[in-house]
């Protein structure tokens, strides 16, 4: 029996992070995501970095299709603090006036934190937005490509349960198919033994009649034929390069469809504990396809 790809479909949660020094700090990236019917983008970020957020949503949207993401960055300043840094200009500009002040008032005293003080002395070091924006998209790149496999590992265990399941749905269908013919027979042999406890003769013609009209309210070839079709369409789905969760949900739909309409037509225990069991199966692949982007 062919068994699904387990390499092609993606969950719809997932995260991953990273992070990379700076001059300027550590730049941080978050991104996680659960499941949405559609894709909704959050974005939290530093003010130096808002002018990217076209940039960042245009990039998540090239690899998510679904799911409810949210983004985070952080530019943490260096430990310590901020990189200071002196203007020895300025500094050397000072010593000499306060040489020239010394001399002329010998009683006066200026303290290094006064002079650290002065304005222009100490300032910090200088943002290059285009090297930071520059790291940013970088590590944003790293990050969705770690998030990108993370959904992908997910994705080949929904596969795999899915396709336990499938698996079990077909079993099931190839074994009412094989029933069909001893509940066929049971049922013309219960109608022949109902009209024999008749006190008068029934006409044979009438006889064939009722058999035929009862045939054709067991008769489930039709739906058995769609549900092993509903099977083949959900694997070859399945085996798509491309996100599948909304087709999947809809034909999970016309498996419930046929699973409700064996179950009305079954005269029969057997039949009817498999409708049963087809239907726990069909919603458990119901679960399982609401996490697939």
């Amino acid at each position: 029996m062919p068994r699904l790809d387990v390499h092609v479909i993606r969950s719809m949660t997932a995260f991953a992070s990273g992070e990379r020094t700076t001059p300027w700090g550590t730049l941080s990236c978050e991104v996680r995501s659960v499941n949405h019917r559609f894709l909704e983008i959050g974005v939290r970020m530093p003010d130096e970095l808002r002018v990217l957020e076209p940039q960042l949503r245009e990039r998540v949207s090239s690899k998510i299709s679904r799911g409810k993401v949210e983004l985070g960055l952080r530019l943490r300043a260096p430990e310590g603090g901020e990189a200071l840094q002196i203007d020895a200009t300025v500094v050397e500009r000072l010593s000499t006036l306060a040489q020239d002040l010394q001399a002329r008032f010998p009683s006066m005293q200026v303290g290094f934190t006064e002079l650290l003080a002065f304005p222009g002395v100490l300032g910090t070091r200088a943002t290059d937005p285009a090297a930071l924006h520059a790291a940013t998209l970088e590590l944003l790149d790293t990050v969705l490509a770690n998030f990108v496999a993370g959904r992908e590992r997910e994705g080949a265990a929904l596969s795999a349960a899915i396709s336990e399941r499938v698996d079990g749905i077909a079993r099931i269908a190839g074994e009412v198919r094989a029933l069909v013919p001893d509940i066929r027979a049971a049922l013309r042999q219960k109608l022949e033994l109902r009209l024999s406890e008749l006190a008068q003769p029934v006409d044979p013609g009438r006889f064939e009649q009722e058999l035929v009209l009862g045939l054709q309210k067991l008769d489930v070839d039709e739906e058995l034929d769609r549900l092993e079709s509903h099977v083949a369409e959900l694997r070859r789905v399945l085996g798509q390069r491309e996100p599948v969760g909304r087709r999947l949900d809809f034909l999970l739909q016309e498996f419930n469809r046929e699973a409700n309409t064996l179950g009305s037509k079954s005269v029969d225990a057997r039949t009817s504990a498999a409708a049963v069991e087809l239907k726990v199966l069909i919603d458990q692949v119901r679960e399982q396809i609401q996490n697939i982007e």
